[in-house]
């Protein structure tokens, strides 16, 4: 029974709604207090109404009409504005979440509503064992046209089954394969990490690989087939720096779980297992559901490895990791030498000790820009250091040559097709006004590998001493094999052409196979990754902005090295920026203006018209945010960098 104390001065009613645990029914209370009574002291007293003997430590108070939860327990009523117009709820902070992985399985399992996103995500990947957890995010599901006219209830049936989850333990968090700091425990027997390849293989339903679709169930899905589909897709992020309840997101939501930031840092076959093969699949529907552009060759390729890919996960023995290669431990010693070495001392510490190895040879090179007759010309290149030179001839080689290219910041995309023996690449040299582009064009497979590997060490500042070169041109050269068909017979246009283009692809496919045979299951999955990046449209994500200045609605493109003005009509890039470049962006959140600023007095300024541009602010402060991670760091998610690149106003 309430005192007359009660009653005094500044006191009042306060209602609070009472959620119960899934199932249960929900209890609303009044209680009296004042405006200096703690939340802490409110949470007391509404248990002590309450007198329900049960476990309270996971409710906190939800303030519904500001859209807020109340977690500062010693701040009082009046500080957070509470008065007695107030709806409160006393509610589970953590709740039952559908999540989508990027295999397209359902997992329900509980996750916090009151932490922000980041953490949330962190508490989900540890969960399901995978690792660089801030390489990923939640995205709200894209509203498919379709379902919109017509609700096809057999659109989804193939990922109807919903796997349920503990989140204290996960699946398999029994094994003890990560400490909290999601590094790998070590086998007290060996000294060795824990491998959780071994243990996964054929335990983990994550490892699955989802079935292919009959080619009418995969008409039905959504696919986001125009520049501005895309950028509605991606407007769906969810804002890493609040929680999951401020966004709207209410119990057993669906939400899909995907690689949100394409920079994957440090994959390992032997602890990666579950996050190789959610990469592979994100990389595979991707490419089914068209979301990325890919030509004849680089489809049959994908085809055959895909095939490969599943004739191995299907197959009646047992998936261990008996097929997949040891890693030599010398090799991976020297490596990690390498990359701490690196690390520390950026200034070519391996040219010290060293020659510096040389490229020389007659190419042919284009520019786009410059009005010629003849598109490709030859010329004597040679490659020293990270700078590429080019003269008249091989006899004017100690004369000034006609022009240089420092290589450092550039950007290297393959333009190959290995049918056609067609060997090049484009470089995308830094300028102020954006990038220069150089084609590049050579005569055979062996030629093209050397010149790439070593553009490719060149743009991050590494030259050909590096050990690291062999093994580039290796990869370059396996990655060419696998791309290596026979060619297509001639076909005319008969009556029974269809059937006859779908046997012809159907053998170039096999013949492909013939290629990548030998590959363990893992290895599989590696190479379709390494193959989705080699993509040129790989990690676009794009966005409909207006410029400063323009009256039209343009596109920009996100990657995790660039960002490119795209026009909108046309879809062709008009200029790129590169984040190496950048000196620094800041946001006006009162006009909702993203302002950068890169090197030589260079400035551009625009507002998101598809999405708010926290969304765009925080992709590019993530990319940052990744590119100062080093294995130095002993895995240790730093949060409070994340969000100090990332959080905006707050």
């Amino acid at each position: 029974m309430a005192t007359a104390a009660d009653y005094g001065h500044n006191s009042w009613e306060l209602s609070i709604q009472v959620d119960q645990r899934e199932g249960d029914e929900g209890m609303k209370f009044k209680l009296r207090v004042k405006g200096d009574l703690h939340i802490g002291g409110l949470m007391l007293k509404l248990v002590e109404k309450i007198k329900a003997p049960q476990d309270w430590s996971d409710h906190a108070i939800w303030w519904e009409k500001k859209s807020c939860w109340l977690l500062k327990t010693h701040w009082t009523l009046d500080k957070y504005g509470v008065q007695a117009d107030a709806d409160l709820r006393y509610t589970p902070q953590h709740k039952p979440l559908c999540i989508q992985l990027p295999n397209m399985k359902t997992v329900r399992l509980p996750v916090s509503f009151s932490c922000v996103v980041f953490k949330a995500v962190a508490e989900i990947c540890k969960a399901l064992n995978i690792r660089r957890s801030e390489e990923l995010s939640l995205l709200k599901p894209p509203d498919d046209p379709k379902k919109k006219k017509k609700k096809d209830k057999g659109t989804e049936s193939a990922f109807d089954d919903i796997l349920n989850m503990d989140m204290a333990g996960g699946i398999y968090c029994s094994l003890g394969l990560y400490s909290k700091t999601m590094t790998p425990t070590y086998d007290p027997d060996s000294g060795s990490p824990a491998s959780s390849t071994s243990l996964w293989f054929g335990e983990n339903p994550l490892m699955a690989c989802q079935p292919n679709l009959p080619p009418e169930e995969l008409a039905k899905l959504f696919k986001p087939l125009t520049l501005e589909d895309k950028a509605a897709i991606n407007a769906g992020w969810l804002d890493s720096s609040r929680s999951l309840m401020e966004q709207g997101i209410q119990e057993n939501d669906r939400l899909l779980l995907r690689f949100k930031y394409h920079s994957f840092f440090d994959l390992n076959p032997k602890y990666d297992a579950v996050r190789i093969t959610q990469l592979y699949e994100q990389a595979r529907w991707a490419i089914l559901l068209e979301e990325i552009d890919c030509t004849e060759e680089e489809m049959l390729m994908f085809a055959s490895l895909q095939y490969h890919i599943c004739k191995l996960t299907l197959s009646t023995e047992p998936l261990t990791n008996s097929n997949e290669p040891d890693i030599d431990e010398v090799e991976a010693a020297l490596s990690n030498l390498e990359f701490t070495l690196e690390g520390r001392n950026p200034d070519k510490i391996l040219e010290d000790i060293t020659d510096i190895p040389k490229l020389e040879d007659t190419l042919k090179l284009f520019r786009p820009k410059r009005l010629t007759l003849k598109p490709y010309k030859e010329y004597w290149f040679v490659f020293r250091d990270t700078t590429i030179s080019y003269y008249k001839n091989k006899e004017s080689a100690n004369k000034e040559p006609i022009e240089q290219l420092h290589l450092r910041g550039c950007e290297v995309i393959p333009d190959v097709n290995v049918t056609e023996k067609k060997f090049g690449l484009k470089l995308l040299l830094p300028a102020a006004d954006g990038m220069n582009e150089v084609y590049i064009r050579y005569d055979n497979e062996t030629q093209y590998a050397k010149w790439k590997a070593a553009c490719i060490l060149a743009s991050k500042g590494k030259t050909m001493a590096y050990s690291s070169y062999r093994t580039e041109v290796k990869n370059i050269q396996s990655f060419l094999q696998m791309k290596s068909l026979a060619p297509p017979p001639e076909c005319r246009v008969e009556k029974k052409s269809f059937l006859f283009f779908s046997f012809q692809l159907t053998t170039r496919i096999l013949e492909a196979l013939h290629n990548i045979s030998q590959l363990s299951l893992m290895e599989a999955k590696m190479r379709f990754i390494q193959a989705w990046q080699s993509l040129p449209e790989f990690g676009i994500k794009y966005y409909i902005v207006r410029f400063r200045g323009s009256k039209k609605d343009e596109l920009l493109g996100i990657s995790y090295n660039k960002l490119i003005r795209i026009d909108m009509s046309t879809g062709l890039p008009v200029t790129t920026w590169r984040f190496s470049n950048m000196k620094q962006w800041n946001v006006n959140w009162e006009i909702k203006q993203v302002t950068i600023d890169f090197d030589q007095s260079v400035s551009i300024a625009f507002s998101c018209q598809s999405c708010d541009c926290k969304v765009v602010h925080e992709y590019i402060g993530g990319y940052i945010f990744l590119s100062t991670r080093s294995k130095d760091q002993n895995e240790t998610l730093r949060e409070e960098l994340f969000h100090k690149l990332t959080g905006g106003q707050d």
